[in-house]
């Protein structure tokens, strides 16, 4: 695993440096848009909406649109200013029992590994939450966004789970709540009660189950590849006019460390290359190099 965020816990005068681990991960099957006919791989590019012309990375910018339709632009500088009081830093607020956390208000859950200096004040605090069968409830800021957390223990690691802010989980608002309840006869709580009953098991074991669609959608690509049953598109045609977009993004992002100044535009309907030193001059063709497409 690759750390994705250094910083550390803090918890009264105790400062744990620790390195947090995505402790999930996405298993679903990576599906392409593709062209039906040959295979061929759809590409995008950026546009602006106003002026038409395609528009480099460097250039793109955050905005906020306002009810009437003017849009607040945001740019990096404007985040940077920004506060985040807890940024590199799990602040630990206060510990309270697991069982007064409805799991609705859970969102991401991290491992946390401490540095090698830290292994002890980690292990007492493990220790410690674990004994005290609490959970500590702490302030974290992960990429530019602030968020209540959980601290865990699972299988002796250390494991935060982010939490949605109150106003973020949404209020059942049903018609059916507002209406008079029907009239539910002891005997169907009673019924409804011995399926459960039938039904349960003193633990869950997530091992029994699997994803089915998944497997079967993995089956059916082994068995068109095995048979044949793929496409290898050619080059891209010389009326295509496609730039493949991570090209453009290197490409961008390339002129903007060198020059520091926004990369030349050019309208979509123009021939002529652009001025770019980041990318090879080609007559009638886009500046930016192409790559042949793979089947998916």
């Amino acid at each position: 695993m690759r750390a994705m965020w250094k910083g550390s816990v803090s918890f009264g005068l105790v400062t744990i440096p620790i390195q947090l681990y995505a402790a999930t991960e996405n298993k679903n099957v990576a599906l392409r848009q593709v062209h039906e006919a040959d295979g061929g791989r759809i590409q995008y590019k950026r546009f602006c909406s106003v002026d038409g012309t395609e528009v480099p990375y460097a250039e793109i910018a955050k905005g906020y649109e306002l009810p009437g339709g003017e849009m607040v632009v945001i740019t990096d500088a404007d985040l940077a200013e920004l506060p985040l009081v807890s940024s590199r830093t799990i602040d630990v607020l206060e510990f309270v029992p697991l069982e007064s956390i409805d799991p609705i208000n859970f969102d991401k859950t991290y491992y946390l590994e401490p540095q090698k200096a830290a292994v002890k004040p980690y292990v007492v605090l493990r220790d410690a939450l674990h004994k005290a069968s609490h959970v500590a409830i702490a302030k974290v800021a992960i990429r530019q966004r602030e968020a209540l957390a959980v601290l865990r223990v699972h299988n002796d690691v250390l494991m935060m789970t982010t939490m949605l802010w109150p106003d973020e989980v949404r209020v059942p608002d049903f018609a059916f709540l507002r209406e008079d309840p029907p009239q539910v006869r002891p005997q169907e709580v009673t019924m409804a009660g011995s399926l459960i009953d039938s039904l349960s098991e003193p633990v869950f074991e997530p091992e029994k189950y699997s994803d089915s669609y998944r497997e079967a959608l993995e089956a059916l690509i082994e068995t068109k590849a095995g048979g044949g049953e793929t496409a290898k598109p050619g080059p891209t045609g010389a009326k295509a006019d496609v730039v493949d977009l991570m090209a453009a993004l290197q490409a961008s992002v390339s002129a903007a460390k060198k020059t520091r100044k926004p990369a030349t535009t050019r309208k979509p309907a123009a021939r002529k290359p652009a001025e770019d030193t980041a990318a090879p001059k080609a007559a009638k063709k886009p500046t930016v190099a192409r790559r042949t497409p793979k089947s998916a």
